[in-house]
């Protein structure tokens, strides 16, 4: 007899299971950005020009070149061997990453050995993320109900924004431990100490998963049908590539714009001090956080095109005279209400992308479909945006940065008009 309340609960586990291991990736990730002013000297001394200019390839080039690589090889394992394979390997190859950085020698022990052993694991971390956004993505949307798939898909920004606070934390209760000169010596290896042991216990965690249905009918076909790869996503499914690719750019774009680059406006161009500005930003994200499943859960009952239409339309309308706001500010209430703003409008993209992304594609193409105009996007739009707002307000023209990710949005806008409601024609046929 079917027991309904085991399968919810069986159900419940495996996005339990997935989320958990999304949120570990992107801890060890977001610890090299929350360390880095601790580890930097370790590698990268000022008087070698030479090690300089590798920290600016690991940190530039290593963080979202990689990315598009890892989410093509990965994508492809993923739709030919399995997601919950797929979801293995890349918490396998960020364990690897994340050891290698907390075990390196140092530039005093070992030269220029030291700096290149940090591009290494970096390299290593970058494949293992750009792979990750497509295995999970697509994991969760395929082990879902189709009534909640808007939900339980929305803990993917989740556990996002998790792994960003939880580095943070441990970050600030090292620095209340350890202090400052421990922090520098050795104590900024424990960050990535513990990212190494969650991604062990993750790695166990995922080999317990069930795999998805939709993989499984797919595995069941014969190998002569058509199968995940390169030439197969842009020849077979190109509309639905460069949609990704649109509402990526918009959405990406928007999200470092809000989130990473704007603790830096607080300071650089309103004027607020650094703690200050660090202690907005905590607030905004926690609440950014416990927003996504609300809104998630509002996409099962309304479609998607309604949540994503109001992202596009605010942040085409709204953008600029957020930051323009902001800029002239003094006040950390006023700012901190501006920044929700922003967030909150931003939270039509980041906790339905994921859904909407893989609703788009059959199971034997998915994982790769979600990951690689993703990662191509957000490398292109994402890993740039931080820059080209640094770069105009050094020439004087920083409010041409808002009029950028205003155009952005507004591209995005034009790409959900453009597409069929995902609820509605959803290409995940199993429930």
């Amino acid at each position: 007899m079917l027991d309904p309340w085991g399968a919810h609960r069986r159900r419940l586990k495996n996005i339990v299971g997935g989320s958990a291991g999304n949120l570990v990736e992107w801890f060890d990730w977001y610890v090299y950005a929350s360390f880095a002013l601790y580890f930097a000297p370790s590698f990268f001394p000022a008087e070698s020009q030479t090690a300089q200019l590798l920290q600016t390839a690991a940190i530039f080039a290593v963080g979202f070149l990689m990315r598009p690589i890892g989410a093509w090889i990965m994508g492809i394992y993923a739709d030919h061997r399995g997601r919950k394979e797929g979801l293995t390997v890349s918490v396998s190859l960020m364990c690897v990453g994340s050891l290698m950085i907390a075990l390196a020698p140092t530039y005093a022990q070992a030269g220029l050995l030291a700096p290149l052993v940090l591009l290494l694991a970096r390299m290593i971390q970058g494949l293992s993320l750009g792979g990750e956004y497509g295995s999970s993505a697509t994991y969760m949307s395929e082990i879902a109900d189709r009534a909640r798939r808007g939900f339980w898909s929305s803990f993917l920004y989740v556990t996002i924004i998790g792994g960003q606070l939880a580095a943070l934390a441990l970050l600030v209760v090292l620095q209340q431990l350890l202090g400052e000169e421990a922090m520098r010596s050795w104590g900024w290896r424990i960050g990535f100490v513990v990212g190494a042991l969650l991604a062990i216990v993750v790695f166990f965690i995922r080999r317990g998963l069930d795999e998805t249905l939709s993989y499984e009918n797919v595995a069941a076909r014969s190998e002569r049908r058509r199968r995940s790869s390169l030439v197969t996503l842009f020849r077979q499914h190109p509309r639905e590539a460069f949609l990704v690719m649109g509402i990526t750019a918009g959405g990406t774009a928007s999200f470092y714009a809000f989130t990473v680059y704007m603790q830096k406006f607080l300071v650089n161009t309103s004027g607020f001090s650094r703690a200050t500005a660090s202690q907005i930003m905590t607030l905004a994200l926690l609440i950014l956080l416990l927003l996504q499943p609300l809104v998630g859960r509002l996409s099962d009952r309304t479609g998607r095109r309604p949540v994503m239409m109001i992202f596009g339309i605010c942040g085409t309308l709204f953008t600029y005279p957020i930051f323009a706001t902001l800029a002239g500010t003094n006040s950390a209430a006023s700012a901190f209400a501006l920044v929700m703003a922003g967030l909150v409008m931003l939270t039509g993209y980041t906790s339905i992308n994921a859904i909407v992304k893989a609703e788009l594609f059959p199971a034997d193409i998915r994982a790769l479909g979600v990951a690689l105009p993703y990662a191509l996007a957000n490398t292109i739009f994402g890993g740039t945006a931080e820059y080209i707002a640094l770069w105009l307000k050094s020439v004087g023209h920083e409010a041409w940065f808002y009029i950028y990710i205003s155009v952005l949005c507004a591209i995005y806008l034009i790409c959900v008009i453009s597409m069929r409601e995902t609820q509605a024609h959803s290409l995940i046929e199993e429930d």
